[in-house]
């Protein structure tokens, strides 16, 4: 009898949680290797970059995973974004730094598994000496603002 309501009580269980399981749990899995990654130039930054969305939509209130590619002596003016920026170093060099403008010697040298975590509206600024990729997550919408006006990709076409 014990046997049998054990039985029970575990069915009962898998039932409330199949029910009480958010649906981002319940969306198919996915492995992407990096040969999969579909790049793509980044108007909303200096000519050079490329994306590659891995997750989500950057323009929507949900969750994004994007890749991040910076040729050799790329330089990202200063600008801030409207939500936290979680930024993994894959590859190369990413030099970060704080401020209202690009300082090379106000940087912090982060490589390959180094992780960055900027707030909202914070000044901040890169800079690479080597071809350097980059994971970036967060929370949508997001945007990039750029201290100075003139330093915008968008506004020079």
């Amino acid at each position: 009898m014990k046997t049998h309501a054990v039985t029970i009580s575990s069915m009962a269980f898998a039932v409330v949680l199949l029910l009480v399981t958010p649906p981002v749990l319940s969306q198919e899995h996915q492995m992407i290797r990096p040969a999969d990654l579909k790049w793509v130039d980044v108007p909303s930054l200096p000519p050079g970059a490329k994306l590659a969305v891995i997750e989500g939509k950057m323009s929507e209130a949900q969750a994004f995973t994007v890749r991040l590619s910076f040729p050799a002596n790329y330089k990202i003016p200063a600008h801030w974004h409207p939500a936290v920026e979680r930024v993994t170093v894959i590859s190369g060099t990413f030099n970060m730094g704080t401020g209202d403008k690009l300082d090379e010697t106000k940087t912090m040298p982060l490589t390959a598994g180094s992780i960055a975590i900027m707030q909202p509206k914070t000044n901040h600024f890169a800079w690479t000496k080597e071809e350097t990729v980059v994971q970036l997550h967060g929370t949508g919408p997001w945007g990039v603002t750029y201290v100075n006006e003139a330093d915008d990709p968008r506004k020079k076409k």
